[in-house]
């Protein structure tokens, strides 16, 4: 998800940010699931992916499908409520469809290591240079000079991770409809092969992008956060301490992340049923 970018704040504290990395919706994907010799590049895809009891594959539904943020909800009041006092206490999560993959993953190079305000404006400039979004296109974007991209603000390290990404598009390597079509596994294996793009930034595409429902950020300092103050939980949780605790969730793991990332937002200040709950957890 790779070092955890430092933007990750900043998606985690601007809601709007994150949820504009978009897509149109395409048809219903297959998420597989990982066996325990599973071991690609030593990144933690077991944490973003859903599993199976029988090994099988499953079908999900991406969270822009009519109702399936409603059935997400419903689930996870049934098996957390301490979770439950977060969704009463805040709106239900939306998810935008509106950019490819391509476009959503060269804005995901832009945006990172940079303030949310700094980020937004390079942006804009570097969709003016190519005169509107529906024209920032692989071709477009090997065509622009790294001087031509340094002069919109954009360093020459992010140049040439744009680059290395149009190109694996150019060459065939990657396309949209490839990576729409991908299982869990395959796609961080492929997105990480680009320069500039980790396992966190691979999460917030799969969530924000493409929808999936299952996703947990390991990765992500909000997300982090939040688990530690809504469980009472000595420590910042790791990896491992992420996947027991969120166990529950499953399959819909990206909409409790988005609720974990409410809670920050609200200086991790719990509504107060989830206080004494917290507190009679804490006390047993």
């Amino acid at each position: 998800m790779k070092k955890p970018n430092h933007t990750s704040d900043n998606i985690s504290q601007n809601p709007s940010a994150s949820s504009k990395i978009t897509f149109r919706p395409r048809k219903i994907r297959k998420l597989t699931t990982i066996t325990p010799t599973t071991n690609i590049a030593k990144i933690p895809v077991a944490t973003a992916i859903s599993t199976n009891s029988d090994n099988s594959p499953k079908i999900f539904k991406p969270l822009t499908f009519k109702g399936e943020v409603d059935i997400a909800l419903r689930h996870l009041r049934d098996k957390d409520p301490l979770l439950a006092t977060l969704i009463d206490a805040h709106r239900p999560p939306t998810f935008e469809s509106s950019r490819s993959p391509f476009l959503s993953l060269a804005k995901s190079i832009l945006y990172q290591q940079l303030a949310y305000k700094a980020a937004k404006s390079i942006y804009a400039r570097f969709v003016a240079l190519f005169n509107g979004e529906d024209n920032i296109l692989p071709d477009a974007v090997l065509a622009v000079s790294p001087q031509q991209l340094r002069e919109i603000g954009v360093s020459y390290r992010k140049a040439s991770y744009l680059r290395d990404l149009a190109e694996k598009y150019t060459d065939g390597i990657l396309s949209d409809e490839s990576i729409v079509e991908m299982d869990d596994v395959t796609m961080f294996k492929m997105l990480t092969s680009v320069k500039g793009i980790g396992a966190w930034s691979v999460h917030m595409f799969m969530i924000f992008s493409l929808h999936k429902p299952d996703v947990l950020p390991v990765g992500d300092l909000g997300v982090r956060k939040g688990l530690q103050v809504l469980y009472g939980l000595k420590e910042l949780p790791g990896a491992l301490k992420m996947e027991e605790v969120c166990e529950k969730w499953k399959p819909y793991r990206s909409v409790g992340s988005w609720y974990m990332w409410r809670l920050m937002e609200a200086k991790g200040v719990l509504p107060n049923v989830a206080k004494a709950a917290v507190t009679s957890v804490e006390a047993a």
